[in-house]
């Protein structure tokens, strides 16, 4: 006896599947046992269909929303000039005893006035910082958005 596949709206993501909003084959168990329950896909019908694609537009919308605060927020960054200080383990080289980290980095923002930035946000260059000089950071916004911040690195007095 064959069991026939059921078509179902996708409400999330699902990697094994797609992605929200496509209409999908799956056997029946799996849909009822795990996507319904776990509010993952609804059985599709015209309105569910329907229903789905509006909350996607919705979301688009919010999403270009948030794009142009993120954007706008950007424009305080533009000209900012963090400054750290550090011991120095061999003056001649620039050697720093350690590394600059993240909390000196997010010190050196609040001294700034960017006590809104998250660590999440701020986004460090592949190696680590074990020299007095100039670097640039990143601060990521949001998916896309990300501005670039030059470090000062300096000997501490």
């Amino acid at each position: 006896m064959a069991k026939r596949n059921v078509n179902v709206v996708l409400k999330k993501d699902v990697s094994t599947l797609g992605l929200s909003g496509d209409v999908v084959k799956v056997r029946p168990g799996y849909a009822r046992n795990f996507l319904i329950p776990r509010g993952m896909a609804v059985i599709a019908s015209r309105a569910n269909v329907k229903q789905i694609e509006h909350e996607k537009q919705l979301a688009l919308q919010r999403l270009e929303q948030m794009r142009a605060k993120a954007q706008e927020d950007a424009k305080r960054f533009d000209g900012l000039t963090l400054h750290v200080a550090k011991q120095v383990a061999d003056v001649e080289e620039g050697k720093l005893f350690g590394s600059v980290s993240l909390a000196d980095i997010m010190e050196a923002l609040e001294v700034k006035g960017f006590e809104d930035v998250d660590k999440k946000q701020v986004v460090l260059p592949e190696d680590a910082i074990k020299r007095t000089g100039s670097y640039e950071i990143h601060i990521r916004l949001m998916a896309g958005v990300e501005v670039p911040v030059k470090l000062e690195v300096k000997t501490a007095a």
